[in-house]
């Protein structure tokens, strides 16, 4: 399996890592993704429909295929929810809604054991995914980002991207938007959004953490990339397959001159 360290040791050579985002609740859509290329696969379990027990199979179809490191959103920064998704075996988490150094560092002491966390111990699966049973190697091991979506968490930038064990800030742009009085969109030209990314991505870069930013398509996402982020969603199932039927459906539209095979597969 594809774990933390990988993603780590890309960083460390000051590569970005590419992702997808999994938001339908499926095992085989989350494996499918899994293609050379394809470095996390992060599962969203706050606005997917993605419950539990449905997180825990896509995560194992993910480890299966060896390919891509599991991530998850979890849908709300408690400890709880954070811990029992590491326990699970995931790789790092995505917390939302974090907007000052409190819920950052709560973020943070969920993942990591005492004496540097407060995560519970009870990693009935982990241990086996991981190895190991050191308190160390599973609570240091595992990744922290938190998400900055609100004018109070751009704001506070600097004291959540300073915050002790935090390994990056993720940033949505749409929640973002909403957060400034924008419209929700991926793609933000406004002045004020434009600004807040920045300074968003200046923060990581000052406080040597890994800034992560959701794209809309591959195209965008290497523009983020070639900005100095470094944790780079390109796209997400939920978007995919839509886009997919759609565009069938304009090559039907344009009559039978139109001979291209569009796709391989089996009937």
């Amino acid at each position: 399996m594809s774990t933390a360290r990988s993603l780590r040791d890309k960083w460390a050579r000051g590569e970005t890592a590419f992702g997808v985002w999994a938001a339908l609740p499926d095992a085989f859509a989350a494996e499918l993704m899994c293609v050379l290329g394809v470095d996390y696969i992060c599962v969203d379990q706050q606005h997917g429909l993605v419950d539990y027990g449905e997180m825990v199979e896509m995560l194992r179809a993910i480890e299966g295929r060896r390919t891509a490191v599991p991530f998850t959103r979890v849908p709300v920064n408690q400890a709880w929810v954070i811990g029992k998704a590491l326990d699970a075996g995931m790789q790092g988490v995505v917390v939302p809604m974090v907007s000052n150094r409190a819920e950052a560092a709560a973020a943070v002491a969920a993942c990591r054991y005492s004496p540097r966390g407060n995560r519970s111990f009870g990693p009935v699966r982990a241990s086996m995914v991981m190895n190991s049973r050191d308190v160390a190697v599973m609570g240091d091991g595992v990744l922290c980002f938190v998400m900055v979506e609100t004018r109070e968490g751009v704001e506070k930038i600097d004291e959540i991207a300073s915050t002790p064990g935090l390994d990056g800030i993720y940033v949505g742009p749409a929640d973002l938007a909403l957060g400034l009085g924008l419209q929700p969109d991926l793609d933000k030209e406004e002045p004020e959004h434009v600004a807040a990314v920045e300074r968003i991505l200046a923060a990581c870069k000052k406080y040597g953490i890994v800034p992560g930013i959701q794209c809309g398509n591959g195209k965008a996402a290497r523009r983020q990339a070639d900005r100095g982020f470094r944790f780079v969603t390109f796209t997400k199932d939920s978007s995919l397959l839509p886009a997919a039927v759609a565009r069938e459906v304009a090559a039907l539209a344009a009559g039978p001159a139109v001979q291209a095979v569009s796709q391989k597969g089996y009937t």
